[in-house]
């Protein structure tokens, strides 16, 4: 396996192949359908987007957006990394381990799978870290199973969990039924006490098929949180302009996406360090402590201790990024500046 490698086929059982395009794109809602804002809330400073005056040949000035790094108050050539720790509330182990490299670790964000058994224990063990939502429609394991919170017909196998494989969703999965469960695992991390940061999506059936997208994207709009998006060489690939419709409807994402097939970063994470370049770029592990439990129910249990190692106790990792110039950040900044800019539109377009 190559290292390094930022824009992968996604893994997962049933993805075998990149989705064909799906259906024409509806335009997605605009800045001015961004509801939920308090106008009298003020704007701080340091979110506040900049603007670089820049002087063409016919020496006319143009404002040019600066990046995303500028936007978060770094210079334009930061080297910015969010380190998602994957699947809290999988199970006790790995709620052990995402919180362990959250607070002693390298990790930076962590995302909640909300309809796994051990999820309301996450929630119990929750101090206020950096945690987004896994949206979860699938569950991949023979032995261990998980389903959808609101008893959705279409979104159940044979044995009463999510669907396996993410063709079988993609193939008898009905729409508004995943929009209500998605929104109903959302709302009930809120409720459960998480200050949600993100949206991601568990072997990212959510995320690169077209009808599932739009799912996605709505949702991200609706809560005014950014999303986990894979690289920009991906969207030939799978089919349709993904970010570039995450972008037009004023939903934030990283710049770059280290992709990992399977579980266990070590190998990749560690190849891409050095060509991280300016922007924001995420990476993703399955941090877990070793246990009878983890070993009995995951077959990839010992790539799960894998990655809390690589970020609670080698230094590995830590001299990698030290020596790359790199700054850790999480999903929260992105969070605050994309609901600054929406409260910002909303008051301009109020005030016109």
């Amino acid at each position: 396996m190559a290292t390094g490698v930022w824009t992968r086929r996604p893994a997962g059982p049933g993805v075998k192949a990149w989705p064909r395009p799906g259906p024409p794109w509806p335009a997605p809602p605009g800045p001015g359908n961004v509801g939920g804002l308090t106008p009298h809330d003020p704007l701080p400073d340091h979110l506040a987007p900049p603007t670089r005056p820049v002087t063409t040949l016919s020496a006319a000035t143009v404002t040019v957006m600066p990046s995303l790094a500028e936007r978060l108050g770094h210079p334009a050539d930061a080297k910015l990394l969010i380190l998602n720790c994957d699947d809290l509330g999988f199970c006790h182990a790995a709620n052990v381990g995402v919180y362990e490299a959250l607070r002693d670790g390298l990790a930076t964000s962590a995302s909640l799978m909300v309809p796994c058994p051990w999820a309301r224990e996450a929630a119990a063990g929750y101090r206020g870290e950096d945690v987004g939502v896994h949206l979860t429609v699938n569950s991949e394991h023979d032995l261990y199973r998980w389903g959808p919170i609101t008893h959705a017909p279409s979104l159940l196998d044979g044995d009463g969990g999510f669907p396996r494989t993410v063709a079988d969703v993609w193939d008898h999965a009905d729409l508004d039924e995943v929009r209500r469960e998605c929104r109903a695992q959302i709302e009930r991390a809120i409720l459960w006490g998480f200050d949600v940061s993100h949206l991601d999506a568990h072997m990212e059936t959510m995320q690169i098929k077209s009808e599932f997208f739009d799912v996605y994207l709505d949702l991200a709009v609706e809560f005014r949180l950014p999303l986990r998006l894979s690289g920009p060489a991906t969207e030939n690939l799978i089919g349709f302009p993904f970010r570039s419709l995450a972008a037009d409807a004023g939903v934030l994402f990283p710049n770059e996406f280290v992709s990992v097939t399977g579980v266990g970063s070590r190998q990749v994470l560690l190849g891409a360090i050095g060509e991280i370049g300016p922007g924001v770029t995420e990476a993703y592990l399955h941090p877990a402590v070793d246990s009878s439990e983890l070993q009995a129910m995951a077959a990839d249990w010992e790539n799960r201790v894998d990655d809390h190692r690589l970020l609670v106790d080698d230094r590995e990792l830590s001299d990698a990024i030290t020596a790359a110039g790199i700054t850790l950040i999480g999903y929260r900044e992105l969070r605050d500046l994309m609901r600054a800019q929406s409260q910002e539109t909303v008051l301009r377009i109020r005030t016109r």
